[in-house]
């Protein structure tokens, strides 16, 4: 059995892991609010076209977060569970019931997982329509985009994934992210 001086140096990492996931996770919901989507493109203003910017950006720190070294995946598990405790919270302050809760934010952690494959796979595809088509079957969800507006997210999303990638990983790793305006990397 483990002793509990033993025991306190992986609490200690554990909770920097927790801190610097919401360091990070406040990072992509500040850049997720940024109004440019919504008024440029027609991006649902919604309770869902928020949680599907928020799970965006949230994608694309847990995606680059993933490949770096110890403790990068560490530090994506701690964005995702930042995402998730963060809904978790959301959900009871509108007042959805206790028992209810649960069930719902399965249900968006399921959503979010799917769409993380999806625009996972779009980013990496030979297929130019791959990433727009992820983008307008998930953020208008059914709904057709305005014209021009899901290759512009697309753009978007590609601008973005660059950008993270060419931040120093130390900071990273600090849990300092950084994104793009999204008038500039929409272009």
């Amino acid at each position: 059995m483990a002793s509990l001086a033993s025991l306190l140096p992986r609490l200690g990492r554990r909770a920097e892991q927790e801190r610097v996931g919401f360091m990070l996770y406040g990072a992509a919901v500040t850049a997720a609010r940024d109004p440019y989507v919504y008024a440029a493109h027609g991006v649902p203003d919604t309770l869902d076209g928020r949680f599907d910017m928020i799970g965006l950006y949230a994608f694309l720190l847990i995606h680059r977060l993933r490949f770096l070294p110890d403790p990068g995946p560490a530090l994506a598990q701690a964005v995702f569970d930042a995402m998730f405790s963060d809904m978790d919270k959301a959900l009871r302050e509108m007042g959805v019931g206790d028992l209810s809760v649960g069930r719902r934010v399965r249900a968006m952690w399921e959503a979010f997982h799917g769409r993380a494959r999806a625009y996972e796979a779009g980013l990496h595809s030979a297929d130019a329509t791959s990433l727009p088509a992820a983008l307008a079957r998930n953020v208008w969800r059914g709904s057709p985009p305005p014209d021009g507006s899901a290759q512009a997210l697309a753009r978007l999303t590609r601008a973005q994934h660059a950008y993270l990638a060419a931040q120093d990983v130390a900071r990273l790793l600090a849990g300092h992210a950084s994104f793009l305006p999204q008038d500039e990397a929409a272009r």
